[in-house]
């Protein structure tokens, strides 16, 4: 029996009975252990969609997925059975200028786990087995246990924002929004050589799990008067909240000529923010989205720092989806919430 997380409208998330997946030529099947609420997976079970992705049909939520090789279809090969993997979940295109021109992140055509951006959609990796094409397996690095492997795709996102940004060493880096992916952004910029990082939020504990990732100030966002915000305008900021009250700060406390990414995803429509200082300050804004290589350094940067591990909040078996989505979305408590497949 194979188990997976549905999706089937607005707040209507079920764990259903799904047929063996049918493994296709140039795929592997893959028994999923563990699987990372993201803050995606979160939209689509709160609004039925995630910004302007909207849900068309019931869908297998999840793309943090790891778990085990169990075999291959015709023509496919890889890590022998029974080794750990992630899976990487995007499968870019290839043909179109962007895959040509080495940003296979924002293909035009490409396919990626547990997503409503194409129909029919691509269904995700929340499931017992999943079919997913051969390439897109990685073996773990020596050391690196499933359960921290499954912070490998959002930690991939952080490690592409920062890199986006330019050279972070000896910077002053700022980043809005301690969420887990804010978390893994400073984890990140900490390891890029970042000279200090500032990270807000609203919320102290979201502010305790920026500490444990490398954050050497935090500040509550809602506080113009924390004196923890920093003295100086920063070199660059990282906005990882997703709302506009984030990037206008990022705006305002990022030097002239300065750096700011836009990591969170912004609600749909229009954002107001102090765009003038764009122009008056001449400072860089970059977006991010998703990664590409990225996800292989990300599994070597995990299986180096046991210290990811305080970014797990909670592992919950599958046919406790709905508890776990609740936890996930609780960030009064919660960073990563994790899946297990096998519980």
């Amino acid at each position: 029996m194979v188990l997976g997380c549905v999706i089937h409208g607005q707040g209507d998330l079920r764990v259903d009975e799904l047929p063996e997946p049918e493994v296709a030529p140039g795929q592997a099947l893959v028994a999923i252990r563990y699987g990372g609420i993201c803050g995606s997976d979160l939209h689509y079970h709160q609004h039925g969609g995630v910004g302007d992705f909207r849900l068309k049909q019931p869908m297998v939520l999840g793309h943090e997925v790891v778990g085990t090789v169990v075999s291959y279809g015709e023509g496919a090969s890889g890590p022998a059975p029974g080794t750990p993997v992630a899976v990487h979940p995007a499968t870019p295109c290839g043909v179109c200028p962007e895959c040509v021109g080495g940003r296979a992140n924002i293909c035009r055509d490409t396919r990626y786990l547990g997503s409503a951006a194409r129909f029919p959609h691509v269904q995700g990796g929340f499931a017992s087995r999943i079919a997913v094409p051969a390439g897109q397996l990685r073996v773990l690095p020596e050391g690196l246990e499933p359960r921290r492997a499954a912070l490998a795709e959002p930690l991939s996102v952080a490690l592409h924002a920062v890199r986006r940004a330019g050279d972070l060493k000896g910077r002053n880096v700022l980043i809005t929004g301690s969420g887990p992916i804010g978390c893994l952004a400073i984890a990140a910029a900490r390891a890029a050589g970042a000279a200090s990082i500032t990270a807000t939020d609203v919320l102290p504990k979201a502010l305790e799990f920026a500490a444990a990732a490398g954050a050497t100030a935090c500040v509550r966002a809602d506080d113009p008067d924390d004196p923890n915000w920093p003295s100086d305008e920063v070199d660059v900021a990282i906005e990882a909240s997703g709302v506009a009250a984030g990037l206008d700060t990022c705006l305002h406390r990022v030097r002239r000529g300065g750096v700011i990414v836009q990591l969170g995803m912004l609600p749909p429509g229009q954002s107001p923010f102090a765009g003038n200082l764009l122009v008056a300050r001449e400072i860089d804004l970059r977006g991010a989205f998703r990664f590409h290589e990225e996800f292989d350094d990300a599994l070597r940067l995990l299986a180096t720092e046991p210290s990811f591990d305080a970014l797990i909040s909670g592992v919950r078996p599958v046919r406790e989806a709905k508890e776990a989505f609740a936890q996930a979305a609780d960030r009064r408590e919660s960073c990563k919430v994790l899946l297990d497949f096998e519980a």
